[in-house]
């Protein structure tokens, strides 16, 4: 059976009575419309505490709900402290006040405030007065072994201002779990961590009560699981074994990226991770079963293998499958290359001239170049010092005394390029692997003809075995994942852009779904790039109109017409034209769009065989031309590779309980949830 169901951020979500940011109990009424309109999912983007991050892809903690999401009304003490306290009357007043409904909230002023707010109300109970958990909060925090550890953590942050713990003091950045343990039971700290406690079980409960309603309403709950964890994170502290500190995780070199993506997060350590039973992961996926009934796995692709980018490096051409499988040195040999050749291709050799050419001066190029460089005897030649462990140390270094400033860029920019100047990357000693761009290049240039069909040859035979070392490393990870019968939601995987053969194998395998974006899923080798047709998307995926990270289909009307007429041509007849008719196909692209035109791409979509269709809130409203924003982009909730103010702010148009009043929108709704 084919279900239906919305994706919302639930700091989206705008109700009469809270009109500040989506909070937990807002859940509730918009369940109801949710059913009214026939869905049976919601699917909330992540909504753990990510601390003074507005991306909720950006964890401070992995099992953590975020505090911005309590209602401080429904708090127990808030009634009395509102009728006797002049001052917390004043600043929730003012808090109310300051914060009325915009297009995109205020995510630092409404996070500062209602932690001030939430810390009076603490003030306010016997637990904070007796610096003791009273029956419910020490029943809770049995039940959630994770919370001293947040709670440690999170006092911590606050004593250093929330700088990041790898500014801290050494004892409080090397830290044991037995160290841990006794800071919480610290009776000095003891009300300061119960704190954290106490609105990590208050934002429990109102989500937990939300999760009741919205199933009694007959709907499921998918949650969002990011793959990784902020550096800055209370896991990656706390946890050191299971991260790799050394490494960025990211992703390669791509037409759109050419210098490949460093998205600052650092790697899993996979072989401590699989010898403690993967015992973290599964934690956290059992904490989250608690709420949801599905749950989408972040870049699924990172299960398989992540692409790994040294921590000293500006940009991502460096990195590294993890893991990976490595040339020896000794095939280097069999060959035919010799160690000077070897090092040819895997060590950046850099001429004198391309820094020459920058100074118009020989001896100042030498001296630029001694700072960082060795130079080979008798040439014109260069190696990096060994001490050179990252090309971010050439920005980092100040070259004022020996050129011009316009001069020191475009001489560290060259360093950069030549850092990754290489055929081959040595990963660790007489273990190599081939550079992601290694055709462009210097060293591969200079090879011959058969040289480099040896090479492609064995570069080939590496892939073969990558394939195997990564399908063994998600199998295994996988496995333990549907062993636990502590976790007993539906696994959805973001599948995005992956052409690994293993990953859709072993995806269906252990019943994961996979993500089909209308507008990406098309036949990319074939002339035109047609649609992949509707009927032939496998029910084991999850099909989707948009994603947080795109734009919304108004935008992309607007924006993509190549896209457009690609997806118009895929079925004409739908939107009133003759299949064979290309000049009204063209003239249908760059009309304006319309709620019409929304209305048909939705009920296309929901042509699709897959077993779910979840499509974001914003692509529904289309269809009522009243709920549009008069600037399209205001109606995205991202804009990737930003940090802006803007991303991950948005708010509905419209409150919930105004769409539940408009019958004729829900029914138009209804005319594509029941349909299929």
């Amino acid at each position: 059976m084919q279900n239906h169901g919305v994706v919302v951020p639930l700091g989206a979500l705008y109700t009469k009575g809270n009109s500040v940011i989506g909070e937990f109990s807002d859940l509730i009424p918009f369940s109801q419309f949710c059913k009214t309109a026939g869905f049976s999912i919601i699917q909330l983007l992540p909504i753990n505490d990510t601390g003074t991050q507005s991306s909720p892809y950006s964890g401070l903690s992995a099992f953590a709900l975020h505090p911005i999401y309590i209602r401080l009304s429904e708090i127990p003490q808030f009634n009395s402290l509102y009728e006797t306290s002049k001052d917390f009357k004043s600043e929730y007043d003012k808090f109310q006040k300051n914060h009325k409904y915009t297009l995109r909230y205020d995510y630092d002023s409404i996070m500062n405030s209602k932690i001030s707010l939430l810390q009076k109300l603490y003030d306010a109970t016997d637990i904070a007065s007796n610096s003791k958990p009273d029956a419910a909060l020490e029943k809770w925090i049995k039940s959630n072994s994770w919370i001293k550890t947040y709670s440690v953590y999170k006092n911590l942050k606050w004593k250093y201002m929330q700088a990041s713990w790898k500014t801290w003091k050494k004892e409080d950045q090397l830290i044991s779990s037995e160290e841990i343990t006794k800071r919480w039971n610290d009776k000095a700290l003891k009300k300061a961590h119960l704190f954290y406690a106490w609105c990590q079980m208050l934002a429990a409960e109102q989500f937990e009560k939300a999760v009741e309603a919205v199933h009694h309403n007959g709907i499921k709950l998918k949650g969002d699981m990011p793959i990784l964890m902020n550096e800055d994170s209370c896991d990656a502290w706390a946890y050191p074994q299971y991260f790799n500190q050394n490494l960025r995780a990211g992703a390669p070199a791509d037409g759109d990226n050419p210098k490949g993506q460093n998205w600052g997060f650092p790697t899993y350590n996979w072989k401590n991770l699989k010898d403690s039973d993967y015992d973290w992961w599964l934690q956290r996926l059992e904490n989250a079963s608690a709420y949801y009934d599905y749950y989408r796995l972040d870049h699924i692709l990172g299960f398989f293998r992540i692409w790994a980018i040294p921590s000293g490096d500006c940009n991502a051409l460096n990195g590294h499958t993890e893991p990976y499988a490595f040339i020896k040195k000794d095939e280097l040999y069999e060959l035919g290359f010799d160690d000077n050749r070897i090092r040819w291709l895997s060590q950046p050799h850099i001429p004198t001239n391309v820094i020459e050419d920058i100074t118009w001066n020989h001896h100042g190029a030498h001296k630029i170049l001694s700072i960082f460089c060795t130079q080979l005897p008798g040439e014109e030649l260069w190696l990096f010092k060994s001490k050179i462990t990252g090309s971010q140390q050439f920005w980092d270094t100040d070259l004022g005394p020996l050129c011009t400033e316009e001069a020191a860029y475009k001489i560290k920019e060259t360093l950069v390029n030549y850092w990754s100047n290489r055929t081959l990357q040595e990963v660790a000693k007489n273990k190599f692997i081939p550079m992601w761009i290694y055709k462009n290049s210097t060293s591969w240039g200079t090879l011959n003809h058969k040289e480099k069909e040896q090479l492609t040859e064995l570069f080939d035979k590496i892939n073969t075995k990558n394939e195997k070392v990564w399908k063994k490393q998600a199998d295994e990870i996988f496995t333990a994942i549907k062993s636990d019968k502590k976790i007993k939601m539906i696994p959805c995987g973001e599948d995005l852009g992956v052409s690994i053969s293993c990953v859709p194998q072993t995806m269906k395998k252990h019943g994961i779904y996979g993500l089909k974006v209308v507008r990406w899923n098309r036949l990319w080798d074939k002339e035109g790039q047609p649609y992949v047709p509707f009927e032939t998307y496998p029910e084991l995926s999850v099909t989707t109109t948009s994603v947080h990270d795109s734009s919304t289909i108004r935008q992309w009307w607007k924006e993509e017409k190549d896209s457009v007429k690609a997806f118009i041509r895929m079925e004409p007849e739908a939107f009133g034209l003759e299949k064979d008719d290309s000049d009204k196909i063209e003239e249908m692209a760059i009309t304006e769009f319309t709620p019409e035109i929304a209305q048909i791409i939705m009920k296309q979509s929901a042509k699709s065989k897959s077993n779910l269709i979840i499509n974001p809130l914003q692509d529904y409203l289309f269809m009522d031309k009243k709920y549009w924003l008069e600037d399209e982009a205001q109606e995205r909730i991202n804009i990737p590779g930003t940090v802006t103010k803007f991303n991950w702010t948005y708010r509905l148009p419209v409150a919930v309980e105004d769409l539940q009043k408009n019958q004729k929108f829900i029914d138009t709704i209804n005319k594509i949830t029941k349909r299929s």
